[in-house]
């Protein structure tokens, strides 16, 4: 479990950054649509960059949370399988005791 909460403070902290850096540029973007009305082809380039940018980052920022999703519902199975297996060992053992116990007591009873 320890390393569950290694790995999300590491996904916590990356989905941070990109949270941080779309809002960095989409501030900017507004800004840009705001202040440039007449922009040369260098600055409108960038702006359609940064705007792609800021896309990709949602995009990214989604399929974070889609592995973390993903990520936590298989660990919850595994987890809910070594139960079952424990389950089924513990109740395999104890057919292996009343089996050794029943030979035991039909031996007895041939034995008489």
């Amino acid at each position: 479990m320890e390393e569950k909460g290694k790995g999300s403070e590491r996904w916590g902290g990356a989905i941070a950054n990109l949270t941080e850096m779309s809002s960095n540029l989409e501030s900017l973007q507004k800004l840009l649509l705001k202040k440039a009305v007449f922009v040369d082809e260098e600055t409108f380039a960038r702006a359609s960059l940064t705007a792609e940018q800021a896309r990709t980052i949602k995009i990214l920022q989604q399929r974070v949370e889609t592995l973390e999703r993903e990520l936590d519902a298989a660990i919850t199975a595994a987890a809910r399988a070594r139960s079952e297996k424990r389950q089924a060992e513990t109740a395999q053992k104890a057919a292996e005791l009343r089996t050794q116990e029943i030979t035991r007591e039909l031996e007895n009873t041939t034995s008489i």
